[in-house]
């Protein structure tokens, strides 16, 4: 067990999970929700490969040595990517090791980290990689908002926060189990944090669109951050994951 959550192991191992894409799982983290009590994180990041061999990195987990150098095998670091504006802690250490990759900025994160951003996310792919992945910005929240990728190639829809998926197996502790469910985070069918959906009060129009596209696109698999991520049935479970919008 650690900080209340069984890691996803290996830890900081490569995993292809479709063609030119592959995910690692990280450390547990603790979380205070605005709160002094702390909940367990289990982390994750995302490695694609571009058609120019550059490689994306998404939400970077810790810069575990052994971690780096699997990465470092698949190709140049180009693009280090912070999908929103709470998942920034780790960038700073790889762009330190890799001062040649653009760092990408999600909404609001440059008022929480110091990393030294190279460029701002969009609601449309920059050019650097529209051939490969698509995105979105899921706009209507007060106080956070994502941009969500979609890898074309492998068919792989990748969130941070907007999905999020504990299972209750591997999670420790009463308390931990009551306010998982309370929040609405539990698998087998995870969603947003209820807190975080509450900020898109009076606003669903503006993330309508975004769910629309995420399920025109047709994922075969959803990537998440926190807990078990999607691996079939993923367009079921977006209309699941999202019936509070829609």
């Amino acid at each position: 067990m650690t900080g209340g959550y069984d890691a996803y192991e290996p830890q900081n191992k490569l995993k292809a999970i479709g063609e030119e894409i592959w995910i690692a799982d990280g450390p547990v983290l603790q979380w205070g929700y605005g709160i002094p009590i702390t909940f367990p994180f289990p982390t994750r990041m995302t490695v694609i490969r571009l058609s120019d061999g550059d490689l994306f990195v998404h939400s970077p987990i810790h810069a575990d040595e052994d971690l780096v150098a699997q990465v470092e095998k698949l190709g140049p670091i180009a693009h280090i990517v912070s999908p929103n504006m709470i998942h920034h802690v780790s960038i700073k250490a790889w762009a330190a090791r890799y001062p040649d990759a653009k760092t990408w900025a999600s909404p609001g994160v440059r008022k929480r980290s110091d990393v030294e951003f190279s460029r701002d996310l969009d609601d449309l792919p920059p050019k650097e990689w529209a051939d490969d992945i698509d995105q979105r910005i899921a706009r209507g929240s007060r106080v956070m908002e994502e941009v969500i990728f979609f890898h074309m190639r492998s068919k792989t829809l990748i969130l941070a926060d907007l999905i999020e998926n504990f299972e209750a197996d591997r999670l420790h502790g009463w308390f931990n189990h009551f306010m998982y469910r309370l929040i609405g985070v539990m698998a087998p069918h995870g969603k947003a944090p209820r807190d975080l959906r509450a900020t898109y009060a009076g606003h669903h129009d503006q993330m309508r669109g975004v769910v629309d596209w995420m399920i025109a696109c047709a994922p075969e698999r959803i990537v998440i951050a926190h807990g078990k991520w999607i691996e079939e049935n993923a367009v079921e479970e977006l209309r699941l994951a999202f019936d509070w919008v829609k």
